[in-house]
């Protein structure tokens, strides 16, 4: 009876972290939503609330502002929405699965393995744009995988996955300026491309990356029990059943298509990938199954609204998305170093 009363005790000590936890989520719902409205609505030319509703809704005389947003502004938001939550699921996905709180996607290599297939696959083939998701998959997962071979041999601190992860970005970006400097046009390409941004985002370019990062999202939260047991540790997973060595390549393929849709529309985006998930632990700590839904909307509204900014701070000058990206994470990146100085 007593470990039955335990167990009903423990119960309701859950409930009230469940409950605040799906309302953060709800809050963090509507939030996305707002962003949303306000990257339609806010731009170089801004929309009234009739403007704004009466071209989303192709209403007779709202011609030249259902043209705006439908040609100009909704992809650029649906685009944002697809950057935040790849990034941040990626993110949370690396920084677990390499026990290192400083993985992300454009620090250990990954953006830049991304970016070099892409880079190298328009350089041979410069017209086939409906491949580009699946290169910088390829990209990315090989990228991913040769710093954990690197990390693992060397057998050091965890500090040499981001080591690795330096070193590789420096020779990925050396092979894409290369290749970028070889043909005028994919420079001009990579000089937006390597900053990061939405800039020129079709509807149908957001298709194919929008299944990635929703089906990455959807196979996360399918697996994230067993995520949360690597945190306990390799040899304490696998007395549990967790098929600890499966499990990390399968997240890392997970991580690694995520970033890679992203990279495919919007570019390197820095940052996202670190910073997003610290906020979402600072809400709802670090049990996985909360840590990704609530990592996946922060980081939909941040992009959302950093490219908004972008369009509003210098109209009719565009400050791209990436800026303001790494002006705000390059500090954060800077703090969690100084944080974490005392465990290299």
């Amino acid at each position: 009876m007593s470990q039955k009363n335990s167990l009903m005790h423990a119960g309701r000590l859950k409930q009230p972290y469940r409950l605040r936890n799906s309302f953060l989520i709800v809050c963090l719902f509507l939030l996305v939503l707002l962003s949303a409205i306000v990257g339609l609505g806010f731009g170089s030319a801004g929309l009234g609330f009739d403007e704004l509703f009466g071209g989303l809704l192709q209403r007779v005389g709202y011609e030249q502002e259902t043209t705006i947003i439908y040609a100009v502004r909704l992809p650029r938001v649906l685009a944002g929405l697809i950057a935040g939550v790849g990034l941040s699921v990626s993110g949370v996905l690396l920084q677990t699965v390499t026990n290192n709180a400083l993985a992300s996607p454009n620090i250990i290599g990954v953006n830049a393995g991304a970016g070099f297939a892409v880079i190298l696959f328009l350089f041979f083939f410069p017209m086939s744009y409906t491949m580009l998701p699946f290169a910088a998959f390829f990209g990315a997962f090989l990228t991913t995988l040769l710093i954990l071979a690197v990390s693992h041999r060397m057998n050091s601190s965890k500090m040499t996955v981001i080591l690795a992860g330096i070193a590789f970005t420096a020779i990925l970006n050396a092979g894409i300026s290369f290749f970028s400097l070889l043909d005028p046009d994919v420079f001009t390409s990579y000089r937006y491309f390597s900053v990061g941004g939405f800039s020129g985002v079709g509807l149908t370019e957001t298709g194919v990356p929008a299944v990635m990062v929703l089906v990455c999202l959807i196979l996360s939260m399918l697996i994230s029990r067993r995520v949360n047991l690597l945190c306990l540790g390799d040899s304490m997973a696998a007395s549990l059943g967790v098929r600890v060595n499966r499990l990390r390549i399968f997240c890392l393929i997970l991580a690694s298509a995520s970033a890679a849709a992203v990279v495919s529309i919007a570019g390197l985006l820095g940052f996202v990938g670190l910073i997003v998930p610290h906020i979402a632990r600072r809400l709802v700590g670090s049990d996985v199954r909360w840590l990704l839904p609530v990592s996946a909307l922060t980081g939909a509204a941040l992009v959302v609204l950093s490219d908004m900014l972008g369009r509003v701070l210098f109209a009719p000058t565009e400050l791209p998305v990436g800026i303001i990206l790494s002006l705000l994470g390059a500090p954060f990146f800077f703090f969690l170093l100084l944080k974490r100085k005392t465990d290299v």
